[in-house]
């Protein structure tokens, strides 16, 4: 598979890590370090990289007649061609309209859309809740992101994964909490933990969830 060179001003060693959404591997080199050690560092760790290709679960295409989660209940992909509406969702199903070759895109899209709209309903409802002297609740955005499941900006901007679309929507209530409670508290503090409990009933359950399930919710599409 690919392998993907980035430096990084922070780093302070050499790491790789597997990038299953990009599929590729990330090798990250601090400051002064030169590409062929780089190259070098990669090669030894042959045998890690085996091993967790091995365990990863096979991709999902977005593609007629396949199973997907949406907010932890599965439903199919069904292509309705000559249908107007582009995408819908109705009775465990989702409907997508046009050409074949269209419809992993439209999809796609349709779900950001639809994990967009979730978080941010979600978000502005918690930060209603939050005690005097929070940031201001910001822009909600999502991206394609593997490394992390949601953030929270100094300026109160947040951002999430929008695959957490396909998993039960306890974690994505949970993680949208999580950030949620750090326009109160930047860090992980007991006072935060104790915060984002108080917003969200399921923060045991949600971490529990994302550190087991997590990585399945980058195989699909």
């Amino acid at each position: 598979m690919p392998l993907r060179l980035r430096r990084s001003a922070r780093a302070r060693r050499i790491t790789l890590r597997l990038a299953p959404a990009e599929g590729a591997l990330v090798l990250t080199l601090p400051p002064g370090v030169k590409p062929e050690e780089g190259m070098g560092f990669a090669r030894r760790q042959e045998k890690w990289v085996r091993a967790r290709l091995s365990h990863l679960p096979p991709r999902v295409p977005f593609g007629h007649g396949t199973q997907i989660p949406f907010l932890g209940d599965l439903h199919e992909i069904r292509h309705v061609p000559r249908a107007r509406g582009g995408v819908w969702r109705e009775e465990g199903a989702f409907y997508v309209s046009g050409q074949a070759e269209h419809l992993s895109r439209r999809l796609h899209d349709h779900l950001r859309r639809e994990a967009r709209s979730h978080m941010t309903a979600q978000a502005r409802e918690l930060a209603e809740a939050l005690p005097k002297g929070a940031r201001a609740l910001g822009r909600v955005s999502v991206r394609d992101t593997v490394s992390r499941w949601g953030s929270c900006s100094s300026t109160g901007n947040l951002s999430f994964s929008w695959r957490l679309i396909f998993a039960p929507r306890l974690v994505l209530e949970y993680v949208v909490a999580h950030e949620v409670a750090h326009l109160v508290h930047m860090d992980h503090s007991p006072a935060f933990w104790r915060l984002n409990a108080a917003l969200s009933p399921h923060v045991r359950e949600g971490r529990a969830w994302l550190r087991h399930e997590g990585p399945r919710l980058l195989r699909y599409g």
